[in-house]
């Protein structure tokens, strides 16, 4: 199966599936991080470290938009502003 959409920042990326099942066709999305192991090979892990997390973060939104945006779904989840007094 190839990933219909990658979001990477830094080493952390964000990968968007399109699943199949008897109720139609859902997304998915993977996070990871690639990292270097002892023999210099690229590998993905499910671990982050604390300076992951903003990349995570980051990656995660970009997926979550583009499904929005991909659904035309772009209105139902509006971040708004709050005033507290």
């Amino acid at each position: 199966m190839q990933p219909e959409k990658k979001f990477r920042a830094g080493l952390v990326s964000a990968t968007v599936w399109q699943n199949m099942s008897e109720k139609g066709t859902y997304a998915t999305v993977t996070l990871s991080r690639a990292y270097l192991d002892k023999e210099k090979n690229w590998k993905d892990t499910n671990s982050y470290k604390a300076a992951d997390l903003p990349r995570a973060v980051l990656v995660l939104n970009e997926a979550f938009k583009y499904l929005q945006l991909k659904n035309g779904q772009d209105k139902t989840m509006q971040v708004t502003e709050q005033r507290i007094a």
